[in-house]
């Protein structure tokens, strides 16, 4: 059983100090078992930043991930979430980002991709989402998760080249199937994981901080430092980056 006493410790060792902007992921399955649940880990982030910090976490409004039908298969169809509605109890984005959403004094967007915000800055995910974390000097802190669950990194994939995103994206058969409105669908996968791509190269810059409290890895690191490596990446080589050529042929 990991206290509350030794969470705060341990992530006031990290570096979390009060007046941090946090953006936060957290797998609470991850820490074994912790005292309080979730609960714990958003009042000891509120105890360690102070209402001078901000805290945000995601509030999109997706399932879990749902199985394929031999059909779905047939269709090319890789990945299938629902769009859930705006008074869901429960999100794939966990339950410590689910009940931090339906606290009293966090603020949340009301958009199938929203954010929700706490703190001196918490307002501004009503209208930004992360932008104010990004651009201010904002933290990333995964708890038993990795970059792939770090939702800014989805901020700067405005410049990513129309014909890569047009590879994976749903024909008119799928969404005929599965409406955009109420289905998120992916058709195949690229050959490269690219964000693993950008974790390895922030571990290799030195960016990124780990611990472990209990049975739960720990990461820590500023958000822009790390997003502009993606950043960077897709604005010098996009293709080499997902493992992909312009012709769609995989890079041997």
């Amino acid at each position: 059983m990991v206290t509350k006493t030794e969470l705060k410790n341990a992530l006031k060792a990290l570096g979390i100090t009060p007046g941090m902007t946090l953006e936060v992921h957290t797998s609470l399955s991850s820490f074994g078992q912790l005292e309080g649940g979730a609960v714990t880990v958003i009042d000891t982030l509120k105890e360690l930043v102070t209402e001078e910090g901000s805290i945000f976490m995601p509030a999109l409004r997706f399932s879990k991930e749902l199985d394929l039908t031999d059909n779905d298969k047939r269709l090319g169809m890789t990945v299938k979430i629902r769009i859930l509605p705006p008074d869901a109890e429960r999100t794939a984005m966990g339950i410590v980002a689910d009940t931090f959403r339906k606290m009293p004094d966090t603020f949340t967007g009301t958009d199938t991709i929203s954010t929700s915000g706490w703190g001196k800055h918490g307002r501004d995910a009503l209208t930004g989402g992360l932008d104010y974390a990004l651009h201010n000097g904002g933290k990333a802190l995964m708890l038993g998760t990795d970059i792939y669950k770090l939702t800014a990194m989805h901020y700067v994939e405005g410049i990513t080249p129309a014909d890569i995103n047009a590879m994976f994206a749903p024909g008119e058969e799928i969404n005929s199937i599965y409406p955009p409105e109420e289905w998120l669908i992916e058709a195949g996968h690229p050959p490269v994981k690219a964000w693993y791509r950008i974790q390895d190269m922030a571990y290799r810059k030195g960016l990124i901080k780990e611990t472990n409290i209990g049975s739960c890895k720990v990461m820590f690191f500023d958000l822009w430092d790390v997003v502009s490596l993606y950043k960077n990446a897709l604005e010098q080589d996009p293709y080499g980056l997902w493992g992909i050529t312009k012709q769609k042929e995989i890079i041997k």
